[in-house]
This record gives structure tokens, sequence and C-alpha cells, in this order.
């Protein structure tokens, strides 16, 4: 999801106000992100006070800090870039019953969890989020494709992990 369809979602109406996107903006386009990344917002226990943006960018996950109003300076954005190779992600659990799907993921710290769909909104997230990892996410169309060569070698695996699941029957 782009950080453009997060502003509907807010919990709180201060929360993604164009004054407090500015600074977000301006911290995610610096560090390599672009200004409406592919991205996922931890509202966290105070959302009128505080969130974690974690964006996708080519060089690794960015993670920005939003504080949306400190009191005498306004708002503020701080952030950094976790390379691909070093972020730190947990394990995707998914419990499904009675038509409902509850999600757990953990990446940098941060809990994401959700039910429904949000539960599917995190799953796409998270496959993104992995398929960067694996070297199989562009940033220039958000999409995931065939793992790109390295100049002047080859992919590192031809196998798909999507290719293997069907091929075990899932």
């Amino acid at each position: 999801m782009r950080l453009s369809d997060w502003q509907s979602r807010a919990p709180h109406p201060d929360a993604m106000t164009p004054r407090v996107q500015g600074p977000t903006i301006e911290a995610l386009a610096l560090l390599g992100a672009g200004r409406d990344p592919e991205c996922w917002v931890v509202w966290g226990d105070d959302p009128a006070a505080r969130y974690t943006i974690l964006a996708l960018s080519m060089a690794g996950l960015v993670v920005i800090n939003c504080r949306v109003n400190v009191p005498g300076e306004g708002p503020r954005a701080g952030g950094k870039i976790v390379r691909w190779s070093r972020l730190q992600v947990g394990e995707l659990s998914v419990e499904v019953q009675g038509g409902h799907r509850v999600i757990t993921f953990q990446v940098e710290q941060q809990l994401l969890h959700g039910v429904d769909t949000d539960a599917e909104e995190i799953a796409r997230f998270v496959d993104t989020v992995f398929a960067a990892m694996d070297g199989r996410w562009t940033a220039v169309s958000g999409a995931i494709g065939p793992p790109s060569p390295v100049a002047g070698g080859t992919p590192s695996s031809s196998v798909e992990p999507a290719s293997e699941l069907k091929a075990a029957g899932f």
C-alpha cells in the first residue's frame, strides 16, 4: 500500500495532515524510498503523538519515526535505512478459524498484527518485504518478479518460492 493510501486510514485526524507529512515525505525521499513509497504504518499506542512508517527502498527498509507535534517545534520525522541483508524479521504466523484470519509478523522490533482484511494487506506487505530481501522486488514498478542478475553475474536462484509451494500441492 502506498503512503498516500494511508492518509484516509489514520486513526487520529491530526496524524497525517499535510503539515505532519511534510517532514515525513522529505525524510522518505532523502533515504531513497521516494515521496509515495510502498509502506506499512505502525500506529502504536498513541497515533495522535507518534507512529512509525516502514517503507521499501532498493537499498533496504526505511524506518521513519514520526512525531506529530513536538512542543515548540511542530512535526518531526527521523529515520534510517536497514540494509536488506541486516533486516531483522520474525516468523510470519497465521491463524484461520470460522472464516476469520489473524496474522502476526515482526520486523525491526515492530509488530504487525491484523485481522481479516488487515491480515490480507499485511500478508501482501510481508510478501513484498521477503521479495525485496531475496532481490525479487523492483522499486520502479513495485512489482515482484524474477531475481535480477547482479552486474556481471547470474541470479542466485532460479526457483521461485511460489512454484515450490505449487509443486508441493499448496
